[in-house]
C-alpha cells in the first residue's frame, strides 16, 4: 500500500459514527471477559459515583481504531494500513442509556503528518457532544 495522492498534512477525514447500546456492551463484555457491573447495572454504576452505565474504555478505543482501519482501507484496495501506534487517555465516560437507541460515538480525524510511508492521524472522539478520549492519535504505515 502506498499513500494516495490527496492524503497530506491537513487532510480532514470523513467522520465515522458508531452506535453504542446496552446490547453492544453485553456483546463486548462477552468477547472481552470484562463483566464489571458498571458496564451493565445502573444501580452499581450510580453507587460508585458514575452518572449511569458506561461503555468499556477499551471498546471506545477499539471504535476509534475501527475508524482508522476504515479510513485507510478507503485509501487502497480495501486492505487497511498497518497500525504502528495507537493511543489516547480516557477523559470522560461514555454513558449508555437504557433504551434501544443508546448513544453515538463519533470519530473525526485529520492527517497531522506524512513522513515517508508513515501517516500520523489526530483523532477526536466524542459521545453526546463531549470529548471522551484525550489526545487520541494513530500512526499507520501506508
Amino acid at each position: 500500500m502506498s499513500i494516495p495522492s490527496g492524503i497530506e498534512a491537513g487532510t480532514v477525514l470523513e467522520t465515522r459514527t458508531y452506535p453504542v447500546t446496552r446490547a453492544t456492551l453485553v456483546r463486548y463484555a462477552g468477547a472481552s471477559g470484562d463483566f464489571n457491573p458498571i458496564h451493565w447495572s445502573d444501580r452499581v454504576a450510580t453507587a460508585v459515583g458514575l452518572p449511569g452505565v458506561i461503555a468499556h474504555g477499551m471498546l471506545t478505543q477499539a471504535l476509534a481504531a475501527r475508524a482508522v482501519a476504515e479510513w485507510t482501507a478507503d485509501w487502497s484496495d480495501g486492505a487497511p494500513a498497518q497500525v504502528v501506534e495507537l493511543g489516547a487517555k480516557f477523559t470522560n465516560p461514555v454513558v449508555v442509556p437504557d433504551d434501544d437507541t443508546g448513544i453515538e460515538l463519533v470519530v473525526a480525524g485529520t492527517v497531522k503528518a506524512v513522513d515517508g510511508d508513515l501517516v500520523t492521524l489526530a483523532l477526536e472522539v466524542t459521545a453526546g457532544g463531549t470529548k471522551v478520549l484525550g489526545n487520541p492519535r494513530a500512526v499507520v504505515r501506508a
